[in-house]
């Protein structure tokens, strides 16, 4: 899955990652599927072991254009894993009291804490995309808050926390067809707004930006992974992957019991 990671220090270009390709996995989407419903199972076990053994903490942060597929990478990739040691936090707009305090305080505190996972529908870096392309804040503001994050990400990660950030690149094309079939589908109209529209517009503008916080801050404690993710089961086979192999590389154990249990019996 290296092929995906963006490099610390290394510059990338969106133009030049295919979100349609499907990398050298060979099978097609049957055996895709397959893959991911292994993954998943390894997925609820090592997550069972995150919360028993309650030392470490996970941060998944995923970010895309519209109808990238958030929700959906969601519902799959964490299919079956135990609620109780997994939340999601989403963003919307920031409130008045959000708006009165620093951009990373209603962040701050929904990170994960000890045998957590959280993910993040959407995050910090609505601050240095949106903010930036709809000319919310002045530039002197939102060019500083790539650093800003860098630190507040290096903070978390000294403090036990494993971030991966995920940014889940379709195609503009790509991008019609799911606000189109959003459309066709009554019961999907609930979903579309007219401001997508709005911002399709500005669809060069958005891939600008996210392709400088790409680069920006992509670091190896909180690295970023360009997900190609036009079709749907290869975005999720491939997150599932990133984030199995991690768990897996985090060492855990079951903890001792608290009491000895030589020759009890349960009678």
């Amino acid at each position: 899955m290296k092929r995906y990671l963006v490099e610390p220090g290394k510059k990338i270009s969106l133009a030049e990652r295919d979100p349609a390709e499907t990398g050298d996995f060979d099978g097609g989407k049957e055996k895709g599927l397959k893959a991911i419903q292994k993954l998943n199972a390894e997925l609820q076990e090592l997550q069972e072991l995150l919360y028993a053994e309650g030392r470490h903490k996970v941060l998944v942060v995923l970010q895309a254009m519209d109808t990238g597929g958030k929700d959906g990478t969601i519902r799959r990739v964490f299919d079956g894993v135990n609620p109780q040691g997994v939340k999601v936090a989403s963003f919307k707009a920031p409130t008045a009291e959000e708006l009165a305090h620093d951009f990373l305080w209603r962040i701050h505190k929904v990170v994960p804490g000890t045998g957590e996972i959280v993910i993040f529908n959407r995050s910090h870096y609505e601050d240095v995309l949106i903010v930036r392309v709809r000319n919310l804040v002045p530039r002197a503001i939102w060019s500083k808050r790539y650093k800003q994050i860098n630190d507040f990400e290096k903070m978390l990660a000294d403090n036990g926390t494993t971030i991966l950030k995920f940014f889940l690149h379709i195609s503009k094309d790509e991008q019609k067809e799911r606000l189109q079939a959003r459309l066709d589908d009554p019961t999907k109209h609930w979903k579309f707004s007219l401001g997508d529209l709005e911002e399709r517009k500005l669809w060069d503008d958005y891939q600008q930006a996210y392709e400088d916080a790409l680069n920006e801050t992509s670091t190896k404690h909180a690295p970023w992974y360009v997900i190609p993710a036009n079709r749907k089961w290869y975005r999720d086979l491939v997150i599932s992957t990133v984030l199995v192999e991690t768990l897996k590389g985090l060492k855990m154990k079951y903890p001792e019991p608290k009491d000895n249990l030589d020759g009890v019996v349960v009678e």
